[in-house]
């Protein structure tokens, strides 16, 4: 057992020169990645509340900040072959999802938990929305992974529990407001994609179990955008000043009386308590007050829709 707090530091000293080098090189070589996966396992070798800790995380944070900033194309086509510029980003947007999707599948944990969901879910519905349910889950998941592999945070696949959906284990935790409400978003976002891509097929059959998933999709991601706890609408508010938390409170509210859908309630109580409470920033992330607007609406669009348009969706279950 180390018996000061600083000698944690001592016996690290040489990995964390090693790992402090590789992340100023690969930042100088604009390597945002490779320079936060670097120095975020430095954090970890570096005993909490430390002035290099300190220091350290600062300057993650920083530099995750500027993970999601607009890059610069080093060309851009013109005239009548300028259309030709979007060919690239959407295929390497199909090639680069669908492996990473696949990714979590090839996992013996991920594939025994998804299919012990399936069994329970099979049992109370048929296979059809039971398949789709756990499929949808995995992508709202997966949205989770992928945001914390964006900031440099390495995290496992996602785990089932049946009945009670799923989770992913992440070895650091975000260092600041800002990546953990982008992380705790990510998941709904993924989720409401999956669900619109549902409602689209259900469009094509005419309703039937695509029709009742994305409903389904629909309630379960407005339950996950409740700002409490470790909820992803939890997270997201994170980075709400309380005056955008107040503002997203209403909105819901009135989408509630718009919709009577009964999970906004939910959610705009959550919103409530939180904008009476205390911790709230003083500035606001508007990336992510706009993103939390725009993920009820659609959503609660989404169910409004679908039970009108197919009100027998919960016979199909």
């Amino acid at each position: 057992m180390l018996a000061c707090p600083g000698c944690r530091r001592l016996v690290h000293a040489e990995e964390l020169a090693a790992l402090n080098t590789a992340a100023e090189q690969a930042h100088a070589a604009d390597g945002k990645l490779e320079a936060l996966t670097k120095w975020r396992r430095a954090l970890e070798l570096l005993p909490p509340g430390s002035r290099q800790h300190e220091i350290l995380v600062a300057r993650v944070a920083e530099l995750a900040a500027t993970v999601d900033e607009p890059q610069k194309p080093a060309t851009t086509p013109t005239g009548r072959w300028r259309w030709l510029g979007w060919l690239g980003p959407i295929a390497l947007l199909l090639v680069t999802k669908g492996k990473f999707l696949l990714l979590g599948l090839t996992k013996t944990g991920t594939l025994l938990t998804m299919l012990a969901s399936m069994g329970l879910y099979w049992a109370a519905w048929r296979w059809q929305f039971a398949l789709g349910l756990v499929a949808s889950i995995y992508v709202h998941e997966m949205g989770h992974v992928a945001a914390l592999r964006r900031y440099g945070i390495a995290a496992t696949a996602p785990m089932f529990v049946p009945g009670l959906g799923a989770f992913i284990r992440a070895k650091q935790y975000p260092t600041s407001a800002y990546e953990d409400a982008r992380v705790g978003l990510a998941g709904p976002i993924w989720g409401t994609g999956a669900a619109l891509l549902c409602y689209a097929l259900a469009h094509l059959q005419g309703g039937g179990a695509f029709a009742a998933l994305a409903h389904a999709g629909a309630i379960l991601n407005l339950f996950n955008l409740i700002p409490l706890g470790s909820l992803d609408g939890g997270r997201g508010f994170r980075a709400l000043s309380q005056a955008d938390r107040l503002v997203t409170t209403v909105v819901i509210g009135a989408l509630w009386l718009g919709t009577s859908e009964g999970m906004l309630l939910l959610v705009a109580a959550g919103g409530l308590l939180r904008s009476l409470g205390s911790g709230a920033p003083r500035s606001s992330d508007s990336g992510i007050l706009l993103r939390f607007l725009a993920l009820v609406v659609i959503l609660s669009g989404l169910s409004l829709d679908v039970s009108s348009r197919w009100p027998s969706i919960h016979g199909v279950k």
